[in-house]
Order: structure tokens, then sequence, then C-alpha cells
């Protein structure tokens, strides 16, 4: 599967996005702890942009993919 270069900056860009609310206010999404996300999941992602981007977070945490992620988009 491709992604144009727009989808892959939306993709980027909703790693990087700051939780806006709760907890874990602040903190950018991909580095939101996986029980939070499932729990989102469980009780259904907010029905906007935020709530796509958890659920795309989610989904990453879910298969394992966000690890590698979070260590390519680490500061160096």
């Amino acid at each position: 599967m491709t992604f144009s270069q727009q989808q892959q900056a939306e993709f980027l860009k909703a790693l990087q996005v700051k939780m806006p609310f709760g907890k874990y206010q602040g903190r950018r999404l991909m580095d939101l702890p996986g029980h939070y996300l499932a729990w989102f999941n469980r009780q259904g992602f907010p029905d906007n942009q935020l709530g796509r981007q958890l659920a795309l977070v989610f989904e990453l945490d879910h298969n394992g993919i966000l690890p590698g992620l979070r260590e390519q988009l680490k500061p160096k």
C-alpha cells in the first residue's frame, strides 16, 4: 500500500498532536499509554478529527507498529 505525500503528512501530524484534555493533557498522541488508547477504543472515539487521530494511534499501538515509529521520530 502506498500513501500520497498529503496522507503521509496527515499521518505524521496525527502522531505529533497533543492531547487537549484529560489525565494525559499535553502529551503527544503517540506517547499516550496503550491502556488509555484501548479505553477510548472500548468507549468509542470522539466523532471528530481528534477521534480519528486517536483511532489511528490506537491501531498502530495495537498492531505493534507504534514503538518503532516513536524511535524513528525521536529527536536526535
